[in-house]
């Protein structure tokens, strides 16, 4: 077994914002284990740090998270060692609240004349047409009315 690059060494504080970290449910159950880890890798703990192995039987985590979380203290701190990265290239909502509001009321109205019903490209061309968003897709349409269990 090759031995540990990286080295876990929690200040008292730390141990005790990681303790409290663990036992709050305020936070996720991923968070918990994760702060749980940091705890049984610290090597300034009574009897020094655990295996790898127990550590990942002990919390019920992959073998390969105990590594990598250890990785991440080490280069980031315990902020990003326990916490959720947020996505960098999430993209912004076409319709928020208020144009899937108005998508909502075109569904439930009646459909132009000359349509039978309300078709995707038509919600669309609608949307565009009253200026509740300046362009979207029908797939974008789509999404909406399913996430909102609405389509047929």
């Amino acid at each position: 077994m090759r031995p540990k690059t990286y080295h876990v060494l929690l200040s008292a504080e730390q141990r005790l914002e990681l303790t409290a970290f663990c036992h709050s449910y305020r936070h996720s159950e991923r968070e918990r284990k994760r702060a749980q880890v940091l705890l049984l890798t610290d090597e300034a703990q009574e009897g020094g740090p655990k295996t790898d192995k127990e550590i990942a039987a002990q919390v019920k985590v992959c073998l390969s998270l105990v590594g990598t979380l250890r990785q991440r203290f080490v280069q980031r701190g315990p902020e990003f060692t326990v916490h959720r990265k947020e996505q960098e290239k999430r993209k912004e909502r076409l319709l928020d609240g208020d144009g899937e509001a108005h998508l909502i009321a075109l569904v439930c109205s009646a459909p132009p004349d000359g349509h039978m019903r309300w078709g995707l490209h038509l919600l669309k061309d609608t949307l565009i047409e009253q200026r509740i968003v300046d362009t979207i897709s029908h797939e974008a349409v789509r999404q909406t009315l399913k996430k909102m269990n609405l389509t047929h």
